[in-house]
């Protein structure tokens, strides 16, 4: 039985993010072993090297500004250990995962996932009570 535990983004893990507020349909990218979807309204992330998008209403919900263009995850999120590999749909597409890798949920019922590496989940996140 996995266990899903509340975590909180570090409070140095500041992203620089830009709003894709264009009239645009959009555009699709190569990442985490499939193809994602960018809309319009979505955001552009770039967390510390790593440059993805988020959905608007995701991130509108779960971010805050901190200065210009920069940005803070300051809800929580909940997590689990995968223990074996997989792919999880996200509002951009879907990602595939290896054991031992975190299933990430921005909502405490298991909605909005996604999943990250291990080292990288212990690097952006810490466990809250």
């Amino acid at each position: 039985m996995t266990v899903r535990l509340k975590y909180l983004k570090r409070e140095h893990r500041v992203v620089v993010a830009v709003q894709l507020a264009l009239e645009t349909a959009g555009f699709t990218y190569e990442k985490w072993g499939a193809t994602q979807t960018c809309k319009r309204g979505d955001w552009i992330v770039d967390d510390g090297g790593d440059v993805h998008t988020v959905d608007q209403e995701s991130f509108a919900r779960t971010y805050q500004q901190v200065g210009p263009g920069q940005y803070m995850k300051t809800m929580p999120v909940w997590a689990e250990v995968a223990a074996v590999a997989g792919r999880v749909e996200t509002k951009e597409g879907v990602t595939h995962y290896q054991a031992g890798d975190y299933l990430v949920f921005n909502e405490d019922h298991g909605g909005d996932a996604y999943a990250v590496p291990a080292d990288a989940f212990n690097a952006m996140y810490e466990q809250v009570s």
